[in-house]
């Protein structure tokens, strides 16, 4: 099981822990909401939790709790610039279906 990083967004990563002046990486995981019932949740993490996976790529820790790797593995996080919008972008292998809004996806 492995999630991965892209180097784009773990230049953003680093950039974005830089800042901040503390933090370890980011946490990946799912929660139930939205039309298509799982959504993403990305959170920077300071401390992290003795129960998470811990993969490391391009210098960026991205931790994920072990409920959530079923619905990630195999999952790459980029970030990307398309006009004047920036963000995080998740492709997962795993989806079988996205919402209209785009906020929430099925495996």
């Amino acid at each position: 099981m492995a999630v991965t990083i892209t180097e784009a967004a773990a230049r953003h990563v680093s950039k974005y822990l830089a800042k901040r002046g503390k933090g370890v990486g980011v946490r990946l995981g799912v929660k139930t909401t939205g039309c298509s019932g799982l959504a993403y949740q990305l959170e920077y993490v300071d401390e992290p939790d003795p129960n998470d996976v811990v993969f490391e790529s391009h210098g960026i820790k991205l931790l994920v709790d072990p409920k959530s790797l079923a619905y990630l593995d195999g999952t790459e996080l980029d970030f990307v610039r398309e006009g004047l919008n920036e963000g995080f972008k998740f492709s997962n292998p795993n989806e079988r279906d996205r919402c209209g809004c785009g906020e929430s996806f099925r495996v």
